[in-house]
């Protein structure tokens, strides 16, 4: 976890940043803060050809994103500076922690999927509605990337992955989070192996899982849950009863579309977890 992207859309951004800051404090790494930077222009009926671009509405979409860009490049910097990380555009392998700057032109969530292929992890808000511009950042973080996602509810402690609960239902996508998430895995003290009954698919079972990460020294144990209840509601209880810290969770085992239209475990998690949440696809 030497490189890790940390999107700052705004102001709102603060308990992603700060847990930016807390994983390149573990890890010694370098931290560079993304905001993307959209020109918008306002289409309004008139004109010979039956529409325009509204110079008027188009300022004031300008004058909105300066103010946005200004108050991420403000957050993250004061966060930087209160954190004591400094600001080295081209940090030497080793010297972490250390941060950047970096705006790049074009939609947050096409920039951070294009860009977060080249880091060990990107770090997102959790998005707070439907069909946001938070949701499609986490979402292209997560099928154009190609790396490990760490979704940060607003609120989130400021120290995680002490206690780390696996949500893990036997699928690729979560054998893919596991070994990313392997670095935060080995520096936790207690790790947590849960699976749900109704949320499984054929693959082994975590106690096999539990098994095998005992064999690189963690101090993990595994518990398998018969339950009616959804399997996103479970994992989030199940977390909250061994009092984690952080989840690691694969997304999307069912497609994105019908987790969309029907629910699933993973869009009830993305909605309603209060801890940070490491995901790949």
């Amino acid at each position: 976890m030497k490189s890790v992207l940390v999107v700052v859309g705004d102001a709102t951004a603060g308990s992603a940043v700060d847990a930016a800051i807390a994983v390149a404090r573990r890890f010694g790494s370098h931290l560079v803060g993304l905001h993307a930077v959209t020109t918008e222009y306002a289409v309004v009926f008139g004109g010979e050809m039956g529409f325009s671009i509204s110079s008027e509405v188009d300022r004031t979409l300008e004058r909105e994103a300066q103010e946005r860009r200004d108050q991420a490049r403000r957050l993250f910097r004061e966060k930087m500076a209160a954190a004591n990380v400094p600001l080295v555009p081209a940090a030497a392998p080793g010297t972490g922690p250390t941060a950047e700057w970096r705006e790049e032109d074009g939609r947050q969530n096409a920039v951070t999927g294009s860009l977060g292929r080249v880091f060990d992890l990107i770090v997102v808000e959790q998005p707070t509605k439907l069909a946001s511009l938070a949701e499609a950042t986490l979402e292209d973080a997560l099928f154009e990337s190609g790396r490990l996602v760490l979704m940060v509810p607003a609120g989130a402690p400021p120290v995680f992955g002490e206690r780390i609960c696996i949500a893990w239902n036997g699928s690729t996508e979560t054998a893919r989070t596991v070994a990313l998430s392997m670095p935060f895995l080995l520096r936790a003290r207690e790790v947590k192996v849960v699976s749900v009954e109704s949320g499984f698919v054929p693959g082994p079972a975590g106690a096999e899982l539990a098994a095998n990460l005992a064999r690189h020294g963690i101090n993990v144990s595994s518990k398998h849950v018969q339950t009616k209840n959804p399997p996103g509601e479970t994992m989030l209880a199940e977390a909250q009863a061994v009092g984690a810290d952080l989840m690691v969770k694969g997304a999307y085992t069912q497609s994105r579309l019908r987790q969309m239209i029907f629910g699933g475990a993973t869009r009830h998690i993305i909605n309603e977890a209060k801890i940070p949440v490491l995901m790949a696809h």
